[in-house]
């Protein structure tokens, strides 16, 4: 299974879905996220908790052993095609730049892919979770 950084962050910030997501990932066989999408929590997670947000994402990815995947030219051009196909301002989707990077790795994969929220629903993506 891929993660989005949308679930990542329902789990952090103790939303609503992070029960369902927790209980995808312990279930899921192998839990995977993009570099890119690393780098895009990261960034995230400092600006809302300072160095704190990092320390907590390192030990949620260290404790689900959530396996960063290197972005590869496979993955770029899978991204680039994901925005040219489902980008935001050109298909209901609306994927932004972050976005890109889960669906190539999921793509690359051929792994479902966790998220949250109604944009990854109208790809051609396989969702981990029903509809959140």
């Amino acid at each position: 299974m891929v993660i989005d950084s949308s679930a990542v962050l329902a789990i952090l910030q103790n939303e609503p879905e992070r029960h369902a997501f927790n209980e995808a990932i312990a279930a899921a066989e192998q839990c995977s996220l993009s570099s890119a999408s690393l780098v895009e929590l990261s960034i995230v997670m400092e600006a809302r908790f300072g160095s704190d947000g990092q320390g907590d994402l390192d030990l949620f990815l260290n404790t689900a052993l959530i396996e960063i995947i290197s972005l590869d030219r496979e993955q770029a051009e899978l991204a680039r095609e994901a925005f040219s196909r489902y980008g935001k301002g050109r298909h209901r989707a609306g994927l932004n730049f972050g976005d890109c990077f889960s669906y190539a790795l999921a793509k690359c994969l051929a792994e479902p892919l966790l998220f949250k929220g109604d944009d990854f629903c109208h790809t051609d993506l396989q969702p981990a979770c029903p509809a959140s």
